[in-house]
């Protein structure tokens, strides 16, 4: 598998940066998270004047063979239909996108249908949707190693273009379900506290889910190794995911987590390099059962709470204008020796 160089950003700045921070024109810690984003910015980019540039979403899709067994309330045909809806503009991710200067990128990474060639559209299809993991792995190791190499060569090509803070979102019928298991096998909560709604199942509907995957977790052959895991379990589009937040630190990019799917994207980089958690910034905490507990897990604070649980990008790109509050925060306020204010703590 594609090897990265993720290091913990030097904490050499970290006194200068402090400083400069404690000396604006404001009492110390007065703007709280703001400061604590300026200076985790300030340390993954190795600078005084920290800059957001060119900020993307990367929306991996893909199907999964568990949807099969009745897991979500929507059908499988919707991860299709919700590609197009991207590329027209219209979804949720499209009008956060437009508001707070996103490009957005769209990336076929497995869905279960032939696509025209289409502008706008990344085809990066490993295969027409993953296996169903209540009988068989979902991918094969060949396949889970191809899906991390698109993921890392996508955000490279995003770097390219002057990006240097970007999220991730996903579109994938199941794919809740494929996060509830990388949640229990990775952090050993309990499946029954990893299992939510996903797309708007009722109490009964959870109830099958959770047994469905009960069951698939009582034939799991393998172990809590990270790759087999992933690779027994996971989406093509949550294995690119990992690659590109992996690759985006390994470039020290800042990484705007989203949700539920994606918050357990970045548990499984993490475990595999966890200096990738330097890179990374939580922007919000959704209603998926499961969310709070695995962010609590990965010691994260998350920046908003808003019951979002749309998936695409959504709650990452609606933090997004808070940390670009932080960066100004440190750019722009004026110092107690500059504005010839008095300092007063």
């Amino acid at each position: 598998m594609r090897q990265f160089k993720i290091e913990e950003p030097d904490r050499a700045l970290a006194d200068r940066l402090q400083n400069k921070i404690d000396n604006l024109t404001k009492p110390k810690g007065s703007l709280g998270r703001l400061e604590e984003l300026a200076l985790q910015v300030g340390l993954i980019q190795q600078t005084l004047t920290p800059r957001l540039t060119a900020p993307c979403n990367v929306v991996f899709a893909a199907d999964h063979g568990i949807a099969d067994e009745g897991v979500s309330l929507s059908p499988k045909e919707v991860t299709r239909q919700m590609i197009s809806n991207f590329l027209s503009g219209g979804a949720g991710v499209n009008f956060l996108a437009r508001q707070h200067g996103f490009s957005l990128q769209v990336v076929d990474a497995g869905v279960d249908f032939d696509f025209p060639p289409v502008e706008g559209l990344i085809n990066r299809k490993i295969r027409k949707g993953t296996r169903n993991f209540l009988y068989e792995p979902a991918m094969t190791l060949e396949e889970m190693e191809r899906a991390i190499e698109v993921g890392a060569d996508v955000v490279t090509d995003c770097h390219r273009r002057g990006c240097n803070v970007i999220s991730f979102g996903e579109m994938g019928i199941g794919n809740t379900s494929a996060s509830s298991m990388w949640m229990t096998c990775l952090t050993g909560i309990p499946l029954h506290d990893c299992v939510g709604a996903g797309s708007g199942l009722d109490a009964s509907g959870i109830s099958h889910k959770e047994r469905v995957l009960a069951e698939a977790l009582q034939r799991y052959p393998g172990s809590s190794d990270v790759c087999e895991v992933m690779r027994y379990f996971g989406g093509y589009e949550m294995v690119m995911a990992v690659g590109g937040m992996l690759r985006a630190a390994e470039l020290g990019m800042v990484v705007l987590v989203d949700g539920f799917i994606m918050t357990n994207c970045i548990l499984a980089a993490s475990k595999l390099y966890p200096a990738v958690l330097a890179y990374a910034v939580f922007g919000h905490q959704g209603d998926e059962a499961g969310h709070a507990r695995v962010l609590r897990y990965l010691g994260a604070k998350p920046l908003l709470s808003l019951s979002l649980r749309l998936g695409e990008g959504t709650g990452a790109i609606c933090a997004y204008p808070i940390l670009a509050s932080a960066v100004r925060m440190i750019n722009e306020m004026n110092t107690f020796d500059n504005a010839q204010v008095t300092k007063y703590f």
